[in-house]
C-alpha cells in the first residue's frame, strides 16, 4: 500500500523525488523561481521570493583599484592619472551591494555603458568571501 508520507530530502538525493532534495537545500532554477499568477509554489518551497524581487540593490562595476598615500592624494589635479592595479585586458568585477557576483567586460549599449557577464561567481565562493 502506497503511502503519501513525504520524502525526506537527506535520505537520498539521487533519488527520482522530482528535485525536492535540491529545493528544500534552496536551490532552484531561474524557471522555478520566477512567480506565475495561478501557478502554485515550487515543492518544499516555503518562501515566496515576490517578496524581495522589488527591493533596490546596487550593482557597481569595479575596474581596479590601488592604495595611495594622502600627500599623493591632496596632490591630484585635474588631468592627474592614477595607476590601478587591474590589467587592462582583465575581466572587471560586477559587485552587487558590494559583494563580489561575477566578472564581465564593459560594452556600449545605446550609447551608454554596460557589462556583459563572463563568468558568474558560485554560491560557494560568495560565501567564502564573506569574511
Amino acid at each position: 500500500m502506497a503511502t503519501d508520507t513525504p520524502k525526506d530530502p537527506n535520505e537520498n538525493p539521487e533519488a527520482g523525488d522530482g528535485g525536492a532534495a535540491k529545493q528544500a537545500e534552496g536551490q532552484f532554477s531561474p524557471d522555478e523561481l520566477e512567480a506565475k499568477p495561478g501557478s502554485p509554489a515550487p515543492k518544499g518551497a516555503d518562501v515566496n521570493l515576490n517578496l524581495v524581487l522589488d527591493v533596490p540593490v546596487n550593482v557597481a562595476l569595479r575596474v581596479g583599484s590601488t592604495d595611495i598615500s594622502i600627500r599623493d592624494l591632496v596632490g591630484l589635479v585635474e588631468g592627474s592619472v592614477i595607476a590601478l592595479d587591474q590589467d587592462a585586458t582583465a575581466p572587471m568585477d560586477v559587485l552587487v551591494n558590494g559583494m563580489l557576483i561575477a566578472h564581465g567586460e564593459i560594452v556600449v549599449v545605446d550609447d551608454k555603458f554596460g557589462v556583459r557577464l563572463t563568468d558568474v561567481v558560485s554560491p560557494v565562493e560568495r560565501i567564502e568571501t564573506l569574511n
